[in-house]
């Protein structure tokens, strides 16, 4: 077996100990950046979902203008055909 002095012994418990002080401290840190990563995925997550419905209400809209378009001009059809049927009576 080896012989280790005292001295020998005091810096492999010292540099134990630092290594799980910083092992500590690199944990510490890993969870807050997982606590900061969570919301900042929730609000891009909800920014999306508001993109999203604002873009189908984009596309929706001109949808119900054709629609309106149409159903005036359908509308003025049926009444100049009322007019000129009154016409002939």
């Amino acid at each position: 077996m080896l012989a280790v002095d005292g001295r020998q012994l005091e810096n492999v418990k010292g540099e134990l100990l630092k290594l799980k002080k910083k092992e500590a401290v690199d944990c510490q840190l890993w969870h807050n950046v997982t606590r900061r990563e969570e919301p900042t995925k929730q609000k891009n997550k909800e920014k999306a979902d508001c993109q999203t419905r604002h873009n189908v209400g984009r596309r929706e809209e001109p949808r119900k203008q054709k629609n309106k378009e149409i159903d005036d001009w359908q509308e003025e059809q049926r009444n100049r055909r009322l007019a000129v049927m009154g016409q002939r009576s």
